[in-house]
This record gives C-alpha cells, sequence and structure tokens, in this order.
C-alpha cells in the first residue's frame, strides 16, 4: 500500500514492498493454523498450501491494484483510509474468482459459480483488515520520519577534523568564517547570513554583525556600560551588540 500514500524514492518503496510480503506471510499463517472460514477441518499441509498461496496471489494482486489504479490523482478520494476500503473492493472483486477456483482445486469444493456471491464478503473482510494493517504500519512509519530532526545542514560545511563536533559559535572575519567548536576553532569560506541559515536546527542566533551563537555555548553572560558580553566554553569573548540585545534578553539569554 505504499503507493496509496504517496510516491516514494527506490529504497522506500522496497522497504514498503517488503513489508507488505511480511504482513501477506505473517496473515498467512494465522489464517492456517486458525483454520479460518470453515477450513480447520483440512489436513495442515493443505491449510498452508491454500492459505500461503492465496496470500501471495492477494499480496502481488493488491500490490498492482495500488501501484497503478491508484496512482492517478484523479481516481483518489483524498483521506487514505477511504483509499484503502475503495482499494479493497476493487482487490476483492476479481480475487473472489480465484479464491472460488482454489477452493475447488485443493479442497474439491463443488461450490457453484452462483457461491460467488457468498464467497466476495469473506475475501473482501480479509482485503479491508490486511490493506488496514499495511496502512497503519506505513502511517507510522511517515510519522516518525516526521517527528525526526531535520539535519543542520552547516555540519555538512565542517572540516574534516572537526566532523562530529559540536558548533559553538561562528565568527566572520573578512571573507571567512571561523569555526568555535567542541574539537577546536578553523576557517571556512562563506558569508555569515548563508551560515546562520544553513544552521537552522541548531538553538542559536546571531548576537552581533560578525557572530552566531549557540544557546549550548554560553558559559557566562555579563552586562555592563550598557553592553553585554557572552563568555563562551571555549573561553572566547563574544560581544552583543544593541541590534540584538533585545532579541536576548527576551530569550533569558542575558
Amino acid at each position: 500500500m505504499t503507493s496509496i500514500l504517496k510516491r516514494l524514492g527506490p529504497y522506500e518503496e522496497i522497504r514498503g514492498w517488503i513489508r507488505g510480503g511480511i504482513v501477506a506471510l505473517v496473515s498467512g499463517l494465522f489464517l492456517t493454523f486458525s483454520g479460518a472460514f470453515g477450513t480447520d477441518e483440512a489436513p495442515l499441509s493443505l491449510r498452508l498450501a491454500y492459505w500461503m498461496g492465496l496470500m501471495l496471489l492477494g499480496y502481488l494482486w493488491g500490490a498492482f491494484v495500488s501501484r497503478y489504479f491508484f496512482n492517478s490523482e484523479r481516481r483518489r478520494t483524498g483521506n487514505i483510509w477511504l483509499d484503502g476500503i475503495v482499494a479493497s473492493l476493487v482487490m476483492s472483486g476479481p480475487f473472489t474468482l480465484v479464491v472460488w477456483a482454489a477452493s475447488r482445486t485443493i479442497f474439491n469444493s463443488n461450490a457453484p459459480l452462483s457461491a460467488l456471491p457468498i464467497l466476495f464478503g469473506p475475501v473482501l473482510l480479509v482485503s479491508l483488515a490486511i490493506t488496514a494493517i499495511n496502512l497503519l504500519i506505513e502511517s507510522r512509519s511517515h510519522a516518525a520520519q516526521s517527528d525526526a530532526p531535520t539535519p543542520v545542514k552547516f555540519l555538512e560545511r565542517l572540516p574534516l577534523k572537526l566532523r562530529g563536533a559540536e558548533v559553538w559559535a561562528v565568527e566572520a572575519e573578512d571573507h571567512y568564517l571561523r569555526l568555535h567548536t567542541s574539537k577546536g576553532q578553523d576557517l571556512i569560506l562563506m558569508r555569515l547570513a548563508d551560515a546562520v541559515s544553513e544552521l537552522d536546527g541548531i538553538e542559536g542566533t546571531q548576537v552581533h554583525r560578525s557572530w552566531w551563537v549557540a544557546r549550548d555555548a554560553i558559559a557566562d553572560a555579563r552586562r555592563g556600560d550598557g553592553r553585554a558580553t557572552l563568555t563562551l566554553k571555549d573561553g572566547s569573548e563574544v560581544p552583543v551588540s544593541r541590534t540584538y540585545a533585545g532579541v536576548l534578553r527576551d530569550k533569558g539569554w542575558i
């Protein structure tokens, strides 16, 4: 059901196929050992062949319907659960004939074609259950990804010797930036304005036209003569300009 949610990249699509296959496998085993829908009187080997075969075919058919039939936005309802119900209905119709044929082949059932409407109910029920399980798994997976913190782009610019360090402050020096980190200092060629934009994700703010400081890097803050000065963990003293002093007071930094 991956494509019911949205189009994903190749890696996520493969994960979706694997998840769907696992759900089909577990469902087949459950139906086999529970003897669902009156199959409990058949030998275990026949039940296993019957349910696992149906789950495999159902999984492939369901993946086809989800990927191609609902790939067009105009064919979707806009509600993921309603989409799931529609998908289950579409899958169950033709698949009822497959279940009828499988029952005649494996269990020597004498059910006539007129029994198809009766078979449709159980087929739809199983389809709805498996679709719901897939949608729940997919929804939780995307929720977990949404809740994950966004990577800080600026960290990719750190020189090799500073990789993995905490960024404490960024200081403008002509056309360069001096990086103050938990692993020491270094220079990179970049504008401070661009760096501030890429530092989004780290709690910090610009405190001077030449300085950006991380909140966790401040070891001390003092005020005097109408100006404030921040002392960082590495001992560097950072001036706070009047332009940014009000912002820092509102944040409770000084």
